[in-house]
């Protein structure tokens, strides 16, 4: 993109925008001038990287723990052996691996997000860019790489693991090696999405498999160091930033989709998302209850959102459309084709994931889960990024279904919690389970804010 473009792009977001904590605030169509301009300088970014590893984890990981000693080892053998290292730029897991590499004398990159508490950009990194929103900061982090390394996490990081394998399931990135660090901390992940998800239909076991997890420095670069030196390909993919020829008309399609999604959602009003798999393997009971929910979301007024596909989302689009509610789909766009179900009263089709990602998870009324697969989880773990850290008001987060859901909350509870410490204790109240619609829809009825969000507005 041309200079003086990127130029009047950052002096118009200038004039409108300094600093906002509360990200819910990018229904306003202006901040489509900041948005645009985070792209373009992230874009611009990633076009100077090559042969990068892009390391994931926990910003709380402390100094004095073993996943933050793994962390410095493999920043320093991948700088040894001329990788470069990609990084959140934050303090922790981050910090680590940019030390390791920085003191090797490799190139040390780091994409920081401004927070009004726990991260400022390590010293450790040689180029850096910062963004204010969550949404531009991830596209830039799940962007393409050589491979992808995840230490343990909270919210954020499971948010961004599941994002990058869901855009290689749906083809919108290659496959590149996946290594996470610490058996003991994702092995309870892996039985949870084996003996329920697979089961279900909604993710593939070879999906599983293609995942490697190992405990040292040494075994994951075992996994690595084949990657060096192969180009990454300079095609269309819609997530694709790091060929300068193909950024321009991406760009200008993605204001296009930014400004058509913001549009859009001054239509919608008291809305429940609802998500979900469209695995033929389902239960029969989760598309009978999906149906059943929209039937009493239309009842009550609600708007029903979903991702206007098929399985969990046709039933409930079904469900509200029958009753005469608003039925809307937010789609994604296979090969310039809309995938949408046939029971919708009104819809809106994305070339690019994640700006329709940004729409669908727009701030609702509530936001209902049912079972599902990755797509899924990373849609759940982003909502509950976005209210940890205060850039989404606190929402009603529902579950539906403890037998699929409890082994999951088990892992958060005991790893994410007490063990690593990457959340707090107040963090896994940000969603309950129920196993009836009428609980799902009583959740929704009967919440209220938290008394701080209430003094916040």
């Amino acid at each position: 993109m041309r200079k003086e473009h990127i130029k009047k792009m950052h002096e118009q977001a200038s004039q409108v925008f300094s600093y906002a904590q509360r990200e819910v605030d990018y229904r306003e169509s202006w901040r489509i001038f900041r948005i645009m301009a985070e792209f373009v300088e992230g874009f611009e970014f990633l076009s100077t990287i090559e042969n990068d590893i892009t390391i994931l984890g926990s910003a709380r990981i402390k100094p004095d723990t073993e996943y933050y000693k793994v962390a410095y080892e493999l920043g320093a053998l991948l700088g040894k052996n001329k990788f470069t290292v990609l990084t959140g730029g934050g303090p922790g897991i981050m910090e680590a691996a940019n030390k390791g590499t920085f003191e090797t004398g490799a190139q040390s990159y780091g994409v920081n997000i401004e927070l009004p508490f726990e991260q400022v950009l390590n010293p450790y990194v040689n180029h850096s860019t910062s963004f204010n929103y969550f949404f531009t900061r991830k596209v830039m982090l799940t962007s393409p790489a050589s491979a992808f390394v995840v230490f343990p996490g909270g919210f954020g990081t499971l948010d961004e693991l599941f994002e990058i394998v869901d855009l290689m399931n749906q083809g919108f990135m290659g496959r590149v090696p996946i290594v996470l660090i610490g058996k003991k901390f994702w092995t309870p992940m892996m039985e949870f999405l084996e003996n329920t998800a697979v089961h279900l239909g909604s993710v593939k076991e070879k999906t599983l498999d293609s995942w490697v997890i190992v405990d040292t420095a040494e075994e994951a670069y075992k996994h690595l160091k084949s990657v060096k030196g192969k180009p990454l390909l300079c095609d269309l993919s819609p997530t694709n930033f790091r060929c300068k020829e193909n950024v321009d008309w991406k760009v200008f399609r993605i204001m296009a989709e930014l400004v058509e999604g913001f549009e859009f959602l001054n239509f919608v009003k008291d809305d429940v998302t609802v998500l979900g798999t469209k695995s033929k393997l389902a239960k029969a009971n989760y598309y009978e209850d999906a149906y059943d929910l929209g039937q009493h979301l239309g009842d009550n007024g609600y708007m029903t959102v979903t991702g206007g596909g098929f399985g969990i989302a046709e039933c409930v689009n079904r469900g509200a459309f029958e009753v005469g509610g608003a039925s809307i789909g937010l789609g994604i766009k296979i090969a310039d084709k809309p995938l949408l179900n046939q029971y919708l009263t009104k819809s809106l089709s994305f070339i690019f994931p994640f700006t329709r990602k940004l729409i669908v998870t727009a701030p609702s009324r509530a936001f209902v889960f049912f079972p599902g697969g990755i797509g899924a989880l990373h849609q759940l773990f982003e909502v509950l990024t976005l209210m940890q850290t205060k850039k989404m008001p606190r929402r009603p987060v529902i579950l539906v279904d403890h037998e699929f859901w409890t082994p999951l909350h088990h892992f958060i509870k005991e790893s994410l919690v007490h063990d690593v410490h990457t959340i707090s204790d107040e963090d896994d109240e940000l969603y309950q389970i129920v196993d009836t619609v009428e609980g799902i829809m009583h959740a929704i009825e009967e919440w209220k804010p938290p008394k701080s969000a209430e003094a916040a507005k």
